[in-house]
């Protein structure tokens, strides 16, 4: 058994090698639930609904966001109605009182449909139709999510990293924002002073999450702030990873990112962008995978090859360097399963 944590595209791409050193029915993907936005009333889980789609065979590979080839007609509609009646189009914060009151899904992270900030297709309305409506009536994320599983027929088991809500805000000079604001409607471009995981001191893994967390881990090539970042704030989940063993996959070859703003968010963190800065932000990590091209000097063991993620080989080729870093570490000395 083996357990990824996933955020961002940089985990479900390694996915895409399952099947050759990891069985998928032998897979537990823990997912990000920090990006979580409520949207008109509907929960929207994108990192999990990206595992979810990925899975399920039917991502949109282009934009690793919602469903291939899927309409926008609602979407389109709500931007039009909008537009026609004089309505500001930005992101609407519904207001303070509304944000922390009423279902339990709410922290800080609640956006009025009007204008609709984020592009939401009608199929993938759907799927985010259907988790808040099994949580309205009664149900945990943890089983709403199991439920969406099966319906995409996926093999791993994919589980959030809370029932709890966590919001990641990011803060800037001009102001806070909640991470989708700031990524989706302002592309990262406000200069990021901090992050702040809000809810997250209150939130505690699953049963799931915990057991998750007793097998070998391996931490995606994903952003370490937004990412990985909300996971470890949840009481217990750091924790956890010291006590088994973990590999971590960098997401830079040196000082380069390969996608998204991850270098951005680990400035305004404090955090070198970097190889050297993840592995500080991981001091879990009893091993990393690493580009060939990177000449970062760890002081745990680094296991390195091409870690450009394009395709299935490529994917299928990391998680084959995964597995001997794996190899390496076994079981670290002294730590408790």
């Amino acid at each position: 058994m083996v357990t990824f944590l996933a955020g961002g595209t940089g985990t479900p791409k390694l996915l895409d090698g399952l099947g050759s050193t990891f069985e998928p029915g032998a897979v537990t993907v823990v997912g990000n639930t920090g990006d979580d936005v409520e949207l008109g009333g509907h929960l929207v889980c994108p990192d999990i609904d990206t595992v979810l789609f990925h899975g399920g065979g039917v991502l949109d590979r282009e934009r690793w966001w919602g469903i291939d080839g899927d309409t926008t007609a609602t979407h389109d509609e709500l931007r039009r109605l909008a537009a026609e009646s004089g309505l500001e189009t930005g992101p609407r914060y519904l207001p303070d009182a509304a944000q922390t009151r009423g279902r339990e899904i709410a922290r800080w992270r609640r956006f009025s449909a009007v204008a609709e900030f984020m592009e939401i297709g009608d199929r993938d309305r759907a799927v985010h139709l259907t988790r808040t409506s099994l949580l309205d009536e009664g149900h945990t994320l943890t089983e709403v999510t199991r439920t969406l599983a099966a319906a995409f027929d996926l093999e791993i088991d994919l589980v959030p990293m809370s029932d709890d809500p966590v919001a990641t805000i990011v803060h800037t000079d001009e102001g806070p924002l909640h991470f989708q604001e700031y990524w989706v409607h302002r592309r990262a471009e406000p200069t990021v002073e901090d992050v702040e995981f809000r809810g997250a001191d209150e939130a505690a893994p699953t049963s799931a999450v915990r057991a998750a967390l007793s097998e070998p881990v391996v931490v995606g090539p994903s952003n370490p702030v937004t990412s990985v970042g909300p996971m470890l704030a949840v009481p217990g989940i750091e924790a956890a990873l010291s006590e088994t063993a973990v590999v971590a996959v960098s997401p830079f070859v040196g000082r380069e990112v390969f996608s998204g703003p991850a270098a951005e968010l680990m400035r305004g963190v404090g955090l070198e962008p970097s190889t050297a800065g993840v592995a500080e932000a991981y001091p879990f990590a009893d091993a990393f995978v690493l580009d060939g091209a990177d000449d970062t000097e760890l002081d745990r063991p680094v296991v390195r090859t091409d870690t450009r993620i394009d395709d299935a080989a490529d994917a299928r080729r990391v998680l084959d360097a995964v597995g001997d870093a794996l190899a390496l570490v076994g079981e670290p000395e002294g730590r408790a399963r």
